[in-house]
């Protein structure tokens, strides 16, 4: 006897149903920066294009930051907390190894029994939940996705060195994805590049700690033992610049859209010349919008590219509705980009 197992119904498209955010109240200028490094404001606004950026104080978890997110995405959205099926948090940020920051943070916004998981995929991972997402409400896993990026860079930066803390801020956005009678979220291009798994990495890891001598190699002076985050910026600025253009063209490509059928571009605020070189390179018309939170909130990794997208509907509300290509890149190396319908 021959069993056939039943399967779900499938939903043939997805969109993004609402975009909340959360931002720290602790503005952090060039200025303060400029009392841990020898550098100025005007070089940094020069070779970064940033002014500010937004840091959690001591008492503000990333934990705190999703929440508040994940909670406005729902507001927005309008969609009942108990019809979320599945909760993709991307973080580098989360203090623990396990358990996850998703799991905990289903239950405290009450869409638990939801599956929930995190990812590490840096500042390509927003992009990465928003792929994941539509594949499984369109798979018909689920009826309903949270995804968050989320990130407390300023407790795994080291102030005083210059390759990448001076750039770094902290951050939620969060979408629900669900699904939609049209296509709302075209295919995801993504992957990724090990050759360069050294250029966006950790000074050493947890392991080098616990197991260092530290009775014949105690701490030094200014040592920083905590891991933190450093980067070949020249390599990355390189790859960024480049590489990145080819995988958003790729991701207008495979939409089946073009530059010209744009409402705005939303990619991930590393650096503004980075932005402007994509903007270059892709040929974008004026009429197309460019997020450009970087100068304000510095670069939030996974949490970079909800914010931009934010501060766009919250300035040109007349972008709802329109098409936005996002394309998130970072540690690993890794990459991911996609048209999407701005809610």
């Amino acid at each position: 006897m021959v069993v056939t197992l039943n399967t779900r119904p499938v939903q043939k498209f997805s969109k993004i149903l609402g975009l909340g955010t959360a931002r720290p109240d602790v503005v952090v200028t060039n200025d303060d920066v400029c009392e841990w490094i020898d550098s100025s404001d005007e070089w940094i606004r020069t070779r970064t294009g940033i002014s500010t950026r937004h840091r959690a104080d001591s008492e503000t978890s990333a934990m705190d930051l999703a929440i508040a997110a994940a909670r406005d995405a729902l507001q927005r959205s309008a969609v009942p907390p108990e019809e979320i099926d599945g909760v993709i948090v991307s973080t580098i940020s989360h203090p623990y190894a396990t358990p996850s920051l998703a799991a905990k943070l289903a239950h405290e916004i009450g869409v638990s029994p939801a599956a929930a998981y995190d990812i590490s995929a840096a500042c390509a991972g927003y992009c990465y939940g928003v792929g994941q997402a539509d594949a499984l409400v369109r798979a018909g896993a689920a009826r309903n996705v949270l995804v968050v990026g989320v990130e407390k860079l300023s407790d795994f930066i080291d102030n005083s060195e210059r390759s990448i803390s001076f750039l770094l801020g902290d951050g939620a956005g969060a979408v629900v994805v669900g699904p939609s009678e049209e296509a709302g979220i075209g295919p995801t291009v993504w992957g990724s590049d090990g050759s360069k798994w050294e250029t966006i990495n950790m000074t050493h890891s947890l392991l080098e700690v616990r197991n260092r001598d530290w009775i014949n190699n105690p701490v030094q002076e200014d040592e920083q033992v905590w891991p933190t985050l450093y980067q070949d910026g020249p390599t990355v600025f390189r790859w960024a610049a480049w590489e990145m253009a080819k995988v958003a063209q790729q991701a207008l490509d495979e939409a089946g859209v073009s530059a010209e059928d744009l409402g705005a571009f939303v990619p991930h605020q590393a650096n503004m010349r980075i932005i402007d070189q994509l903007v270059k390179t892709l040929k974008l018309p004026d009429h197309v919008v460019v997020g450009r939170d970087i100068a304000d909130a510095g670069n939030t990794s996974a949490a970079s590219v909800p914010l931009a997208a934010r501060r766009l509907l919250d300035e040109h509300p007349e972008l709802s509705g329109r098409l936005a290509l996002q394309i998130g890149f970072g540690a690993g190396l890794v990459y991911a980009a996609q048209v999407v319908v701005l809610p």
